[in-house]
């Protein structure tokens, strides 16, 4: 398969790196023009499961960015993900599937081509709607840079489920896609 991403739920996270060593601008520009440009996801393996699972494409541990964090989560059918709040902002471009966040209490109907914002401090979770299908979205966010300014407030409110969805007990995420559009 491919190399397993740094984040998992079982570990510890690295939200910023360390700065080390002597502070020159030349060095850190030759570092970061030695960091690769493309990552390709298919040498990534997806992470927990066996409701949702995460591909983590930029954190700020690889050096590659020290502001980004960019992840791939798909929902199995009728999935969910652990009900939690943060400080920072994050916008999950869904790239298909179909489902709901639970922002605060209040219900967001989702579907493929949309944008969820989720605002700071707001408690949230996301469903997939579809009983059938696994629903995708590119999560974007800044939390290094939150976690950077020693914004740290973070809090699981309901963990992520431990057991698969019922009738979905085999439901592994794609490792590859076979289509650009993302419809049947």
């Amino acid at each position: 398969m491919g190399k397993e991403s740094h984040f998992t739920s079982k570990k510890p996270r690295v939200f910023v790196r360390g700065v080390e060593g002597d502070y020159g601008l030349k060095h850190e520009l030759a570092r970061l023009r030695s960091e690769p440009r493309v990552i390709r996801g298919r040498e990534l393996t997806f992470n927990d499961g066996p409701q949702t699972f995460s591909r983590h494409y930029i954190e700020p541990i690889d050096g590659v960015t020290q502001t980004l964090h960019i992840h791939l989560e798909e929902y199995a059918p009728g999935g969910r993900n652990q009900k939690h709040g943060h400080v920072n902002e994050a916008a999950f471009y869904i790239l298909d599937g179909e489902g709901y966040e639970i922002h605060d209490g209040i219900r967001y109907d989702w579907k493929a081509g949309d944008v969820v914002v989720v605002h700071n401090n707001c408690v949230h979770q996301h469903f997939n709607a579809s009983a059938t299908r696994p629903a995708r979205a590119l999560v974007l966010k800044t939390k290094p840079m939150y976690m950077f300014m020693n914004m740290l407030f973070q809090k699981t409110v309901e963990p992520r489920p431990t057991t698969p969805v019922p009738g979905h007990e085999r439901f592994t995420a794609r490792d590859e896609e076979d289509h650009d559009n993302h419809e049947d």
